[in-house]
This record gives structure tokens, C-alpha cells and sequence, in this order.
């Protein structure tokens, strides 16, 4: 594993096809075009110009979890719908996106969760600076995910695979979650005596009770798609294998849902406002707690990254 100061070397890795858009065409092929020069390793991009809709879909070279390299590159793509957007709304041109949609290329795998491998490699060498930088990152693009700089933009989250810790909780922060019934959704960070602390509790305590919100974080069970929209974290659910005709339906194509969409993330924001500021206190908490973790706790943490590894390689052609 390369030096957790490369990893995190945001500024070069920003330079990778990320620079800002100066004059996107207002043609669909334009558009699509600027979408397809985007140079990404961990997400598949595809615009779909009749619904103004922005596809990005994890495709992972490696374990299928928010690596460093994954939190960059959704930040390229959230900057990517930012500069398309303030570039067309500046030429006075018709906004280019309604929906961006998060999915996995991956069959079963939506996101397994943190970059477990990494925290205990931080832990081990009592390196708090790089720890709370990670946790802020996954805070940055929660955050965001959440807002997007308040653009008229609806996230999307369309789970057909399982979404685990730092997974689950990135679900959660799409203005809209679809998934599949097969799906399963679980925070197992009390497993090793942590807690999900980039997003959880903060997004789930906006759709649920905050009590039920802390038994379902400290029972570290997993949960089927179904019992979460019974409860009100999944908005709509999905027959297996019809997550795409499901999204299309639930926001109604030729975008007749989307300003309703939009008037509702308003009115959410009015009554329950998001703020950055929480989540990162939450991050430093939980960044405290795991330089209290044992030895044993980080065992068991990389036992769960092995069981991620191997999930993986089940899917590689042999």
C-alpha cells in the first residue's frame, strides 16, 4: 500500500481530467462529449440527454469501498455537474442536468463501507492528521452528495447490491434512494467496537427517529431493502432486476417530477437544515474513538476487509 501522504495527495489527483469546464456546448452531443473526456478509474460516466440525467456508476479496480481514490473521483464528478451547470446557466442556456444518479457496475456490491485496510494502517502509526483527513473527505463528498452546491440537481442513490458503513451512509445522503429488494444495508463498525461516524446518524436521524436511528447503528445488524422502506430510508422499492424502469418511473420522464423534487429537498433543508459543520464534529469523534480501539478491534477490521477482498474476487473472470 503506497504512503498514506500519496494517497492523499488531493491536489494532483484533482489535476486528472478534473479542470473546470470553460465553455460546455448546450447541444446533448456536446454535453455527452464532456462527459465521456472525464478520465476516471472507479466510475462509469453516461449522460442520458432525454432526461437530463447524469449516470455515475462505481466500477472499482480494487475493493469495492470508498479507497481515497474513489472519495477523489466523486468529487471530479460532483464538480463536473457543478461546472456544467454554472457554465450553462451563465451563457443563459437551459440547465444541461435534472438527476444525478449513483449505482455500481458491480453485480450484488453497491459499497462495502470506509477503507478499513487504510484505518488500521493510521491507527497503528497514531497518524490523527491523516485519519481526520480521510473522515472529512467522506464528510466533503456526503455533504455535497446532499446539497450540491444547491443546484437545481436531484442525487440519486439506485442500490441493486449491498450497501455496508461508509456505503450505507452514502445512500442515505441522495435527495432520492431506490433499491432493488434484494438489496441489504448494515452499519458493522460496533462489530469492532466503533461506530459509523461519516454521515449516519446525520442522515438517518433526518428520515427517521434519532432512536431508532441508534438502535439500528448499535445492533450491527444487516437489513433487507424492504424493512428500510417500511421505515422510511429507502423513498421507493424496487422488484429485482428493475431498479433502472423503477428511477425512471419514480421521477417521470420528460422531468414532470423534478421540480417537485426540487421544491421538496428546499422545504426538507427549511425545516431540518444540513450543516457541514456537524458532520465533521461527528467525523473527530469518531476519529477519537478509533485511537482508543485495541489490537483486537483492529484485527477484527481487517478480517472484514479480507471478507471484502474476497466478495471481489468471487466476481473476476477466472
Amino acid at each position: 500500500m503506497a504512503a498514506p501522504a500519496q494517497l492523499f495527495d488531493l491536489a494532483a489527483q484533482r489535476q486528472q481530467g478534473a479542470g473546470p469546464i470553460a465553455s460546455p456546448t448546450s447541444t446533448p452531443n456536446g454535453i455527452a462529449a464532456v462527459v465521456a473526456a472525464q478520465r476516471l478509474q472507479q466510475f462509469r460516466l453516461h449522460y442520458d440527454s432525454d432526461e437530463r440525467m447524469l449516470w455515475a456508476q462505481f466500477d472499482y479496480t480494487g475493493r469495492p469501498c470508498f479507497s481515497p481514490q474513489v472519495l477523489n473521483e466523486s468529487q471530479q464528478v460532483q464538480r463536473l455537474v457543478r461546472d456544467l451547470s454554472l457554465a450553462a446557466t451563465g451563457a443563459g442556456e437551459e440547465p444541461p442536468l435534472r438527476y444525478l444518479v449513483l449505482g455500481s457496475k458491480v453485480p450484488g456490491i453497491w459499497n462495502l463501507g470506509g477503507d478499513l485496510e487504510l484505518f488500521a494502517t493510521l491507527i497503528r502509526r497514531r497518524d490523527r492528521a491523516e485519519l481526520t483527513r480521510y473522515a472529512h473527505l467522506c464528510c466533503e463528498v456526503g455533504y455535497t452528495n446532499a446539497t450540491l452546491y444547491q443546484l437545481p440537481v436531484i442525487t440519486v442513490s439506485l442500490v441493486q447490491g449491498d450497501a455496508l458503513g461508509g456505503g450505507f451512509e452514502a445512500a442515505m445522503s441522495s435527495n432520492l434512494v431506490i433499491a432493488e429488494r434484494s438489496a441489504k444495508f448494515g452499519l458493522p463498525e460496533v462489530l469492532f467496537n466503533l461506530f459509523p461516524g461519516m454521515g449516519a446518524y446525520t442522515f438517518m436521524a433526518r428520515r427517521i427517529a434519532p432512536g431508532l436511528a441508534e438502535r439500528m447503528i448499535l445492533s450491527g445488524e444487516i437489513f433487507t431493502a424492504e424493512k428500510l422502506h417500511e421505515i422510511g430510508l429507502i423513498d421507493v422499492l424496487a422488484p429485482d432486476g428493475a431498479g433502472v424502469e423503477t428511477l425512471y418511473d419514480a421521477i417521470g420522464r420528460g422531468g414532470k417530477r423534478h421540480q417537485t423534487h426540487v421544491a421538496l429537498r428546499t422545504a426538507r433543508r427549511l425545516v431540518n437544515p444540513l450543516g457541514f459543520e456537524e458532520m465533521a464534529r461527528i467525523a473527530e469523534l469518531w476519529v477519537d474513538a478509533a485511537f482508543k480501539l485495541e489490537e483486537s478491534d483492529l484485527k477484527k477490521m481487517l478480517r472484514l476487509a479480507s471478507a471484502q477482498d474476497r466478495r471481489r474476487e468471487r466476481l473476476q473472470p477466472t
